[in-house]
């Protein structure tokens, strides 16, 4: 018998009248504000427009939603065989994590190159946001009962409802929390890129191979108890192989960038980094603009998982 558990949610939304609130896309939302308000903070902190993050936030989480999107489809078209216009439904859920962070972070890179932003000091400004709102984040599939693992009997095991067990599980009652787990390790990561922040021997923009390189151990790991998957090479899972590409890429190109990269620091403060060039305003710049705030011109929300 077991002595503790985690129970089942009490239910996936709240309805007011005829409006329904899904917890899921509610701690989304809650994440990605966490992340730029972060963002803003540290941005500041090196003599940077605060608003800017604003900006480059807005758009990297449309673009991020719209990539999350377009990874999932690709991966279950069946899902809209018979609804294909339901491709374009983002509130029944339904995103591909790797495609998301993919698209959100080439399109956020380029917008914060159009606003003059010095693209290095703004992406180890913004990334340690990326694992706090995943660590937010997970926990709607907490709420909608789905992407967990193999069966457990563990103190902290996850109560699943009979309605939501997968097969070949629908016989056993509580599983290995996942998305507990991502949450937790995600944390860590967070923690782990603030401390890389302060090491003075990384150069400037390193802290995105090293999310990268992080999260794709992370993933890897998790992924091996995940049941939502059918697909499986040598044993692995589709993410699971994914995993292992955006980790060793991570690596690759954090080795790369310590030979090659902006010979500044983590932590320079903008003026010193751009100050053998032109001056430039609060937000610093790039050597491509002014600085300035003005631009150079693991579903079926039911019945299946709504994220990988």
């Amino acid at each position: 018998m077991m002595l503790a558990t985690i129970p089942a949610p009490p239910g996936q939304q709240i309805d007011i009248g005829p409006l329904s609130i899904h917890y899921y896309g509610v701690l989304i939302g809650i994440g990605a504000l966490v992340a730029i308000a972060l963002g803003r903070r540290r941005w500041a902190a090196l003599g940077g427009d605060p608003d800017l993050v604003d900006r480059v936030g807005f758009v990297a989480v449309i673009a991020g939603l719209l990539g999350g999107r377009a990874g999932y489809v690709a991966t279950h078209l069946s899902n809209f065989t018979d609804r294909p216009w339901a491709v374009l439904f983002l509130w029944e859920g339904g995103l591909a994590v790797f495609g998301g962070l993919t698209i959100g972070i080439i399109v956020g890179i380029w917008y914060a190159r159009r606003l003059g932003m010095f693209v290095p000091a703004a992406i180890d400004a913004i990334i340690p946001g990326l694992p706090l709102a995943q660590a937010i984040g997970r926990w709607g599939n907490y709420f909608n009962q789905e992407l967990y693992g193999t069966p457990s009997t563990l103190p902290w095991a996850l109560e699943v409802d009979p309605a939501r067990r997968v097969a070949p599980y629908t016989e056993f009652a509580t599983f290995h929390p996942t998305f507990l787990y991502e949450s937790l390790l995600n944390l860590l990561l967070f923690g782990v890129l603030l401390w890389l922040g302060t090491q003075r021997r990384l150069r400037q923009g390193s802290l995105l191979f090293a999310y990268l390189a992080g999260y794709g151990l992370i993933r890897f790991f998790v992924e091996l108890i995940r049941t939502d998957t059918t697909f499986r090479l040598l044993g692995l899972s589709r993410n699971n192989w994914i995993a292992v590409l955006v980790f060793l890429g991570g690596l690759a190109a954090l080795r790369w960038w310590q030979r090659h990269g902006p010979d500044r620091p983590v932590g320079t403060p903008l003026n010193a980094a751009t100050e053998s060039s032109a001056p430039h305003s609060r937000s610093g710049g790039d050597g491509h603009g002014d600085g300035g705030t003005t631009s150079d011109d693991d579903a079926r929300p039911s019945t299946t998982p709504t994220g990988s």
